[in-house]
């Protein structure tokens, strides 16, 4: 076995929640798309921020710019303007950090809610709301990274939708925070990953779980078959957040600074992660941090 460490390939962190400690307004369902309405221009500089802080992929910020919650929470008509306000950040912010290698990714997320998987549409209709998102974001990105996947019909309708591009396709799983490896749907986390292999996606990720609990899970993403990586979120809980609700709800966890993060984000890569970033509740500070843990652990940025 070689004893060469891996290239690692650092993500950005979380957008939503670090957009909202920058910015005047009141928090609302659309959450960061809201931000991105009244005030872009601290979307640019939070990603210019990530960058600076050392990641290398940034996402855009279209997390809750799907049709079924603009339509629930927003205003459908805005969902093409909204979207191409989205990539305006985050192309803005690439040009103005003048730092070579950076990506952009384009983001399909859970239509409805992050962790409730009963909540989704149909298979077909997932399908038909991711394409319309990808066929305006694809012009614009180098990947697609369909994230916080909470069950494995909604990863599948992300993936296929995401491959009509042509562009690479990143595909994370959200999953329990009971330690059991197991889906936010309460599917085998086994079972996901083998559909994502037998549907080729080109990386496969958990995210927005808790740091130990990504840890406990990792014998199950099979790091030996392709490209694997996760970012870890550091709220106490999920619980309380139902669909159409704000994060108001939800709290931060006092034990997980920059370099608490750092040290769980390193054993990830010890067992073969190597796209490393950070979700919910996770800063430029956290990115900066784990860039300078990886490369004292002799790891290639």
């Amino acid at each position: 076995m070689s004893l060469t460490k891996p290239k690692i390939t650092l993500l950005d962190g979380g957008m939503g929640q670090e957009l909202l400690k920058r910015s005047n307004q009141e928090i609302t369902p659309l959450w960061s798309t809201q931000v991105m309405i009244d005030e872009p221009n601290i979307v640019r500089d939070l990603h210019a921020d990530f960058i600076c802080a050392g990641a290398r992929v940034i996402t855009l910020n279209s997390y809750t710019m799907t049709p079924e919650r603009l339509a629930r929470d927003g205003n459908l008509k805005d969902f093409e303007k909204l979207h191409l306000a989205a990539i305006q950040a985050a192309t803005s912010a690439r040009d103005r950090a003048a730092i070579a290698g950076v990506r952009i990714a384009g983001c399909l997320p859970p239509l409805v809610a992050s962790y409730k998987a009963d909540v989704a549409p149909e298979y077909q209709a997932m399908l038909t709301s991711y394409s319309q998102i990808v066929a305006i974001q694809a012009p614009h990105v180098d990947l697609f990274l369909c994230e916080t996947m909470p069950s494995i019909v909604e990863a599948k309708a992300a993936l296929m939708a995401g491959k009509k591009s042509g562009l690479p396709v990143w595909v994370s799983l959200t999953i329990e925070d009971n330690n059991k490896g197991v889906l936010r749907s309460g599917e085998p986390l086994e079972d996901a990953v083998l559909m994502l292999h037998e549907f080729g996606a080109d990386a496969i990720l958990l995210n927005c779980s808790k740091p130990e609990a990504i840890l406990a899970s990792w014998s199950k993403m099979k790091s030996d078959q392709g490209l694997t990586g996760a970012y870890g979120n550091g709220f106490t809980s999920i619980d309380s957040l139902k669909p159409g609700g704000t994060v108001t709800s939800l709290q931060s966890r006092s034990d997980l600074g920059p370099a608490a993060y750092a040290a769980f984000a390193l054993q990830w890569a010890h067992h073969g992660a190597a796209l490393i970033g950070g979700c919910c509740e996770v800063g430029p500070a956290h990115i900066e941090a784990l860039a300078k843990q990886l490369t004292e652990a002799g790891y290639t940025l």
